[in-house]
């Protein structure tokens, strides 16, 4: 891809400003705002003016493959950030990374297995959430018995796995497992098959619309009242408002930021974008907001190391950007694997906020190496 000397930057972002992740999509787009006024702010990159442009892929593959399109040929940009479903960056690769050969970068924490020389990812993958939570999990509450409720496709799919491993390690054992549609709401059978296996912890990857719906059946059957552990590792603040406080008192997220996470700069940020962005999108970690910041981040970076907007120049500068400050913590690339060493945290709800209960430090993403294009 040739670029004109001194013309100003293009950032594409896809992400649901409607639809069933709306909530999600909103607060990701305000991220992307905020870090490109910034950045303009300080006279831009290189001297030249970021243009974003926001495409809302509407929680619909066949929208966001749409949207990608229109990136690469109408606004032809030089990156495309994007995507919450892993069925979307699915949809998003095709005209982005097959077709055009453009760079994408993926913010959402995912099943993680992208392996191209054209996809970073900014979000945690299992080896980060699954393989230190389910052991911690397992000590600090005594639990062996583990269910699975979980939508159809792939990111379930592929947890349940590393989630069978680590409670396999630890000496416990799957009680159940079921697969749904995502739209689907009726979870009466799988909730009562919860309550007579004695399952300790419902480790749940059912997402919305599906959501709300299983975890009041599950609140009014008992599960919490008898002692059981509801788990979800990309519950974020953002959930939370889906749900009356009581059907997730106590619930067990594994992310990269919370909240309540208080070192200085993750306190100034969440207070800057609140003034900016007051309201019921939050900044938080789950909804892919701290994955949005990190992208942006570490493209300002590897933009300015390159010297120029040449794509090979600055893939190259990619591979091993790094970040010093950014939500919950500094956060680098891990040379040849195109994912993230960052801090994770185990956080609980409790009276309808996250706290976190164990910082557990920089984790690696453990990820294959990227083939060389």
């Amino acid at each position: 891809m040739t670029t004109a000397i001194n013309r100003p930057a293009r950032v594409g972002l896809i992400t649901d400003q409607s639809g069933a992740l709306s909530f999600m999509g909103i607060a990701n787009a305000n991220v992307a705002k905020m870090v490109v006024r910034d950045i303009n702010a300080r006279g831009g990159l290189l001297g030249r003016p970021i243009l974003l442009f926001i495409e809302d892929s509407a929680t619909d593959d066949d929208t966001a493959r749409i949207a990608a399109a229109r990136l690469i040929e109408e606004a032809q940009v030089d990156v495309v950030i994007g995507g919450i479903y892993s069925s979307t960056r699915q949809a998003i690769k095709g005209p982005v990374v097959d077709q055009a050969g453009r760079l994408y970068i993926y913010p959402e924490q995912y099943e993680g297995q992208e392996c191209h020389p054209l996809i970073y990812c900014t979000g945690p993958v299992p080896a980060q959430q699954i393989e230190p939570f389910i052991p911690w999990l397992m000590q600090q509450t005594g639990a062996r018995k583990f269910y699975l409720p979980s939508a159809d496709y792939i990111w379930p799919h592929t947890l349940n796995k590393k989630v069978r491993e680590a409670v396999s390690a630890g000496g416990g054992e799957i009680v159940g497992e079921k697969y749904f549609p995502l739209d689907h709401t009726d979870y009466r059978r799988v909730v009562a098959d919860i309550m007579s296996t004695g399952a300790d912890v419902v480790f749940n990857t059912i997402v919305p619309p599906g959501l709300t719906p299983f975890l009041e059946q599950l609140h009014n059957a008992g599960f919490g009242a008898r002692g059981g552990r509801l788990v979800c590792t990309y519950f974020d603040e953002n959930f939370l408002n889906l749900a009356p406080a009581e059907h997730v008192e106590g619930l067990y997220g594994c992310l990269d930021y919370y909240r309540s996470v208080q070192d200085r700069f993750s306190i100034q940020l969440l207070n800057r974008y609140e003034a900016l962005y007051p309201g019921s999108a939050m900044f938080t970690a789950g909804s892919a907001c701290s994955g949005t910041y990190r992208a942006l981040k570490f493209w300002e970076s590897a933009v300015n190391e390159a010297g120029s907007l040449n794509q090979d120049d600055v893939i190259a500068a990619l591979d091993h950007a790094a970040i010093a400050e950014g939500p919950g913590g500094p956060a680098e690339m891990v040379p040849g694997q195109h994912h993230v060493r960052m801090n994770m945290y185990i956080a609980q709800a409790e009276g309808g906020r996250f706290t976190v209960v164990k910082n557990l430090g920089q984790i690696d993403p453990k990820e294959c190496e990227v083939p060389r294009s």
